[in-house]
């Protein structure tokens, strides 16, 4: 018997046999479900053969035959009330399992959220994705009707998709472009690392979507719910269908701050703050003010995340504000890092370890933040040794800033679009996905290797644009993207270690050294970034004007 596991409450199976019922008892299900028809296969067990055995086991058995490949609304809805009805947990089988998830699938439709089921599904081994249609609308069979058909289709309004938006519209202004989000407000969110440190305030950060999206784009303000590639359509939430002749993706990250015990219960009081959230920014630098000693936390998930740098820029700033106020030599500060190296370009750690030593930072390496106490300021930490065995660590605090895991949007994970990993799948160079050759990706949510921070949109949303166009014929050329992103860490305030870098962790400097040398804090690239940056961002990156971000084209080969 190969049970899979769906939830607390759901398990499904391909055919079992009565010596199977026992087992199943064993294990604690209350109910079994038969969803194959008598005499759909010769080797086939019949279903009073399995009541039988369910009888003398004290199982409830049920027989909801389902013709193979014909799910109907009414087998839905017959499987949704015996479902319901019956004593948890409950198993169903069938010939594969296929139809008895199906079916589970199609009855959770308004009970859970989409991406919810289809999580379930997938980490059960079965692909929903031929009924994803029917569950986002609420488990029944949808019309095939288009609510809406355009050249070019945006997911996500965010740093990458506006960019991108505005990048396309500058070389070709007749496109008509949907940018599909739910969200009201647009945010600078390279700047939260200055809120918290008290550089700027965080109304600073923060603008209408309405103002920054191009004038020229139709904005659908609704959540994606899935994706049908094959048939070039995006599912919104309510099973609204919107058709692309091409897709770009790039909706962002998921922040998972539940994937830490206790820790969404916290945020914001007793000392624990995140420089990742608008709201509690603020709250990172009320913290660092009034603390005058006592032990200060700092915490990096494992990667990927989002500006892998930020984690230790709040470290940096913090403590920079205690060496000035005088209060540093009565605060423990440690840095608790799930990985194995303080940054990952090994060119810009001597200069960081420099402010390690001089702000007397204790470095956790490979200690993962797993659980919070915030009344009784305790943290947990799993440490990982070389041979790969995990200790719980516990240690206490009075402030821990913390940095969330972070993975792909729940319906990204799920969709056809996503590798084994749950990003979308892309070829590193063109940006363009490898499957599907009219859908591209952009900004965190893509499997590329670069770090993952709004300069590396910046720089990716040009060669996307030029790409697409040329797959639309046009005449512009082939552009690659190489990697690109930019790390200014804040080792003080007044002094940025400014890492530009590539695929491979290649130096890709700006600027000349002679101007401004990345590998050493320098008072140019905070002014960079504090005065120079926030306006290039809102006046140049969101209209498509791509200061230092022109894509490189590439040569057409040469046929001899």
């Amino acid at each position: 018997m190969e049970l899979k596991k769906v939830d607390k409450a759901f398990a499904v199976s391909p055919q079992i046999s009565p010596a199977d019922v026992g087992e199943l008892a064993r294990q604690g299900y209350k109910t079994i479900i038969c969803n194959r028809p008598d005499g759909e296969g010769n080797d086939q067990p019949l279903f009073h053969e399995i009541e039988e055995a369910a009888a003398k086991a004290g199982l409830q058995v049920l027989y909801l035959p389902v013709v193979s490949g014909k799910v109907s609304d009414a087998d839905a809805e017959a499987f949704a009330e015996a479902f319901e009805a019956a004593p948890k947990p409950v198993f169903a089988y069938c010939r594969s399992g296929t139809r008895s998830i199906t079916l589970w699938a199609l009855s959770r439709a308004g009970k859970m959220p989409l991406a919810d089921i289809l999580v379930a599904a997938k980490n059960a081994g079965y692909d929903m994705s031929g009924v994803v249609r029917r569950i986002a609308n609420q488990g029944k069979t949808p019309t095939e009707a288009i609510d809406g058909k355009y050249q070019i289709v945006v997911v996500g309004a965010g740093s990458a998709g506006i960019a991108v938006a505005s990048s396309l519209l500058a070389r070709a202004p007749d496109l008509e472009i949907a940018v599909i989000d739910p969200a009201d407000i647009h945010y600078y969110q390279p700047g939260w690392t200055l809120v918290g440190g008290g550089v700027f305030q965080a109304d600073e950060t923060v603008r209408t979507l309405s103002s920054v999206l191009p004038k020229e784009v139709h904005w659908i303000k609704a959540a994606v719910a899935a994706f049908e590639p094959e048939r070039n359509v995006v599912l919104l939430e309510g099973c609204r269908a919107i058709q692309y002749d091409r897709l770009i993706v790039c909706p962002g990250l998921k922040l998972d701050w539940h994937k830490v015990d206790g820790l969404v219960d916290t945020l914001g009081k007793n000392g624990v703050t995140s420089n990742y959230r608008f709201d509690l920014a603020p709250y990172t630098w009320e913290l660092v003010k009034n603390l005058k000693a006592g032990t200060a936390l700092f915490t990096q998930p494992p990667m990927p995340i989002k500006c892998a740098g930020a984690p230790q820029k709040a470290l940096y700033l913090s403590a920079d504000h205690w060496f000035r106020s005088g209060v540093l030599d009565h605060i423990d500060i440690a840095f608790y890092n799930a990985g194995g190296v303080l940054f990952g370009v090994k060119d810009y750690v001597p200069a960081l370890m420099e402010y390690i030593e001089k702000y007397e930072a204790e470095l956790k390496f490979n200690h993962n933040l797993v659980a919070v106490d915030g009344p009784a300021k305790i943290a947990w930490f799993d440490q990982t040794d070389a041979d790969g065995n995990v200790t719980r660590v516990e240690r206490r605090f009075d402030m821990m800033h913390v940095c969330p895991p972070q993975c792909a949007p729940d319906f990204i994970r799920v969709s056809p679009l996503a590798d084994q990993a749950g990003w979308v799948d892309v070829d590193q160079n063109t940006l363009r996905h490898k499957t599907y050759d009219n859908v591209w990706s952009l900004g965190d949510v893509m499997n590329a290797p670069n770090a993952k921070t709004a300069a590396a949109a910046r720089k990716q949303a040009p060669v996307v644009a030029q790409n697409l166009l040329n797959d639309m014929g046009r005449n512009v050329p082939v552009g690659h993207y190489d990697g690109y992103g930019s790390c200014p860490l804040t080792v003080e305030r007044g002094k940025i270690v400014l890492a530009e870098f590539g695929y491979g962790g290649k130096l890709l400097p700006s600027f000349p050294t002679w101007l401004l040398n990345g590998k050493q804090p320098s008072r140019l690239a905070w002014l960079l970034k504090e005065k120079i940056l926030p306006p290039v961002y809102w006046k140049a990156m969101l209209r498509g004007k791509e200061w230092l971000a022109k894509p490189e084209a590439v040569k057409p080969e040469v046929v001899n």
